[in-house]
């Protein structure tokens, strides 16, 4: 990486001058957010395409080019490709873009995949970007697809401190890198504020919890594939200390990445086991109160019940003696009262009898 050999021994002969860094027709954002020249640490012009960039970097071997770039078209790609002899490969994966974390070496020119990451306070909710670093001996070319990261607070912090930049497009890189990891910190701050509300809610009993936690989960999970493979990044950038000769400086400020991002690979991890065991209690006490409503549904089914018994017992006790008042009440000859002296003491204490007997055995059955 701190490859220094004159441009002509390492890079594809250079095609003719290229369109300017955005169609002027287009309303929309230019891909090219910033290219500049640096020399020793310092800015020495800001090329407004990318034709005059290539010029002025060739008038200038020793110095650096740092393009910055949002959704490039493919055109643009290619020139960057055709002039910095980028892997067809590696350009590939910058314009399809949904690419894991990675970092691959091409010759002399380092390909590094990023996934950066914000809250979002509003919404409670985490977005990603993604972020495609091409580093060469005397170029870095940053592409982004997606609101995050912001690179230009890293390009105002490299240029106040041209002791750093002046070590080339690897210091450049470990700002990147550096500002990528420093962006998940409010991340895991604001994930830490879910999970806590989210814990009450549970034991709150709402019923909308168990999407809030899916949806957090869902989240965590493409954290961790932003967070983990960073891990062995860094590790492989670390290997290559001594073969690579990086500056003690940068090794320091690399180290220093490796651990913040090993934290917060750990707090991702941590977050996702919170989560699946709050949905494991959520579920329990889901369960619980599904219990307790069926418990009290049966106990006011047994008590209908009851209810019920005690309305057909007395509703059967009452329809005996009307059963024998219907009789009693046909117009035939021999009725009682009629033709029977004994007919009406025979139908009273007929009725009284069934009565008797029918609250009886409803009372030994406890319908009563």
């Amino acid at each position: 990486m701190s490859d220094r050999r004159p441009r002509a021994a390492r890079r594809r002969q250079p095609e003719p001058a290229r369109a300017p860094v955005a169609p002027e027709s287009s309303a929309e954002e230019p891909s090219v957010i910033q290219a500049s020249l640096y020399r020793e640490g310092r800015k020495v012009s800001s090329p407004a395409t990318l034709a005059e960039t290539y010029r002025q970097l060739r008038e200038h071997p020793d110095g650096m080019a740092w393009i910055g770039l949002h959704r490039p078209t493919e055109e643009e790609l290619h020139s960057l490709a055709a002039e910095f002899d980028l892997h067809e490969l590696a350009v590939e994966d910058a314009l399809e873009a949904h690419q894991r974390p990675k970092l691959e070496r091409y010759g002399d020119t380092l390909f590094v995949v990023l996934r950066a990451a914000r809250y979002l306070d509003a919404q409670e909710e985490v977005d990603f970007g993604e972020l495609h670093v091409f580093v060469g001996p005397d170029f870095l070319i940053s592409v982004r697809h997606g609101a995050a990261p912001d690179l230009s607070a890293v390009r105002r912090r490299m240029e106040e401190n041209p002791d750093l930049l002046a070590l080339g497009p690897e210091a450049v890189l470990y700002a990147i890198l550096d500002a990528v990891v420093d962006g998940y910190a409010p991340v895991v701050a604001g994930v830490q504020n879910d999970v806590d509300e989210i814990e009450t809610e549970v034991f709150g009993g709402d019923p909308a919890v168990s999407r809030r936690i899916y949806e957090l989960s869902r989240e965590m999970v493409e954290f961790q594939r932003a967070t983990r493979p960073l891990v062995g990044m860094l590790h492989g950038l670390m290997a290559g200390f001594a073969k690579y000769g990086t500056d003690e400086e940068l090794q320091r400020y690399l180290r220093d990445v490796a651990d913040h991002v090993t934290h917060t690979s750990e707090r991702v991890d941590g977050f996702r086991q919170a989560l699946t065991e709050i949905l494991t209690v959520n579920a329990t006490l889901v369960t619980q109160q599904q219990n307790t409503e069926m418990r009290a549904l049966a106990e006011a089914g047994f008590e209908q019940n009851e209810e019920i018994k005690k309305i057909s017992s007395w509703a059967a006790i009452l329809f005996a003696p009307t059963l024998v008042g219907t009789i009693y009440g046909m117009n035939f000859d021999n009725m009682p009262e009629l033709h029977w002296a004994g007919g009406y003491p025979f139908a009273v204490l007929l009725m009284a009898a069934v009565c008797t007997s029918l609250y009886f055995i409803f009372k030994r059955k406890d319908w009563l």
